[in-house]
């Protein structure tokens, strides 16, 4: 049961300026077996209406929000599926009405759809980084993933967008049945990428590998997951988050912030963000619905493909104080968003954005640093949760180190059970 007098601090100390953009593009060359992304394939007259649609969204978000952009995230679907004219298009509109980021642009690419020309461009438009879903670097396995590229075709688009002088990450799938695992991983260090995301597959309702009957078993996700790590160790990447590895300095500076349960704008149809509760000084606050959003992150084991646009776990509905700290909004599909809905939005008050704010932060091996949490929420962290973080410190699952609370490697294995306890203290 929640507490009905959780330990307040003082006024919640967040920052007000939002600093970093998803903006999802659903547009597929074709659909993969295993995905339950907001995912279409194009057709005449959608790219143009979304690109349209898209400029009034930015411009809508612009004038509600104080917006200092550090990151920028063009996720999908397949961003690099548009064409030359369409994504110049996105990133005028993006840069007219929210500006670029700082820090860090990345752009996910699907290989068939890399050329040096290509590379060109997306570098000159003000990308820095890559993330290329290379799934796998066998043949055999990137058919039975249903991918339309093939293992040449992956190494020559991450050396082409090497050569173009963009950073790269590599997207990796595990415990696919049949799948040389040590292969996949040497080979993607040797093509010369920096960070490397890894991810088991799974098997969500709805999709093809669900109808076709499709299973992964629990030990082959456990086997995967261990071993990715064993072997990119030796080649200098550290597990800094569940299912991402990076070399020194080359960590996702967007995904941290979702991890680290910032403030982000959602464009798109299908995007989420989190929003300030009140805009900054440009609009009114935003009324809170009573409905909640699933998260799409993984469920147990933990180490499963995240959805960039996705919202938090499902929490307590009854509120434990009243007053939100953040909105989080989530736009509908395409056909119903390029009506102009908004879509729905959510008021999350200081426990609810404790409890995201700790699931989100356990994925990282670094942890969650509790006085900078209750600082910012307002709530006394370490008193309201003692029990919690107690009882998993107990059983091997979490360990508090200072003002440092993270997930010991057993326990990023049970990472939704651990956080449980939070959301029934």
């Amino acid at each position: 049961m929640s507490s009905p007098t959780p330990p307040l601090l003082n006024v919640p100390v967040l920052d007000q300026t939002v600093r970093h953009l998803y903006v999802h593009v659903p547009f597929c060359p074709s659909i993969c077996p295993y995905c339950d992304f907001h995912v279409l394939t194009r057709k005449s007259g959608q790219v143009e209406a979304y690109l349209e649609r898209l400029e009034q969204e930015a411009a809508w978000l612009a004038s509600q929000y104080a917006v200092e952009l550090d990151t920028v995230y063009l996720g999908g679907g397949t961003p690099s599926f548009l064409r030359d004219a369409e994504i110049t298009a996105l990133v005028g509109s993006i840069r007219r009405h929210l500006g670029w980021g700082r820090q860090e642009n990345t752009l996910e690419i699907n290989p068939g759809t890399v050329s040096p020309a290509r590379a060109t461009l997306w570098k000159g438009l003000g990308f820095d980084r890559a993330s290329v879903g290379v799934q796998s670097l066998d043949d055999a396995t990137l058919k039975f993933l249903g991918r339309q590229h093939d293992a040449a075709g992956a190494r020559e688009a991450v050396t082409t967008l090497l050569g173009a002088g963009l950073r790269v990450s590599g997207d990796l799938i595990t415990a696919v049945p049949g799948q040389p695992l040590d292969s996949d991983i040497h080979g993607l260090v040797a093509l010369g990428v920096d960070h490397i995301s890894a991810y088991t597959l799974t098997i969500e309702p709805g999709t093809e590998f669900a109808r076709r009957g499709v299973t992964v078993a629990e030990d082959d996700e456990r086997a995967g997951f261990e071993r990715t790590e064993e072997l990119l160790a030796t080649h200098g990447f550290s597990r800094y988050e569940i299912s991402n590895y990076a070399r020194p300095g080359q960590e996702s500076q967007h995904n941290l912030a979702y991890w680290n349960n910032r403030t982000y704008l959602g464009l798109g149809p299908g995007a989420a963000g989190q929003y300030p509760a009140v805009p900054g000084s440009k609009g009114q606050r935003v009324k809170g619905s009573e409905e909640e959003v699933s998260n799409g992150l993984s469920v147990e084991p933990s180490n499963r493909m995240p959805k960039a646009d996705s919202g938090s776990l499902s929490h307590n509905p009854q509120p434990t104080t009243h007053n939100p700290l953040t909105t989080r909004r989530t736009n509908p599909h395409l056909h119903i968003w390029l009506t102009g809905d908004q879509g729905e939005a959510e008021a999350i008050d200081a426990e609810e954005y404790v409890t995201d704010a700790l699931f989100m932060g356990l994925r990282l091996r670094t942890g969650i640093d509790l006085d900078d949490l209750s600082k910012r929420s307002g709530l006394d962290v370490r008193a309201r949760y003692a029990g919690a973080i107690a009882a998993n410190v107990e059983r091997g699952w979490l360990e508090l180190d200072g003002t440092w609370l993270r997930a010991t490697p057993a326990g990023w294995w049970v990472l939704n059970r651990v956080v449980t306890d939070f959301l029934e203290a």
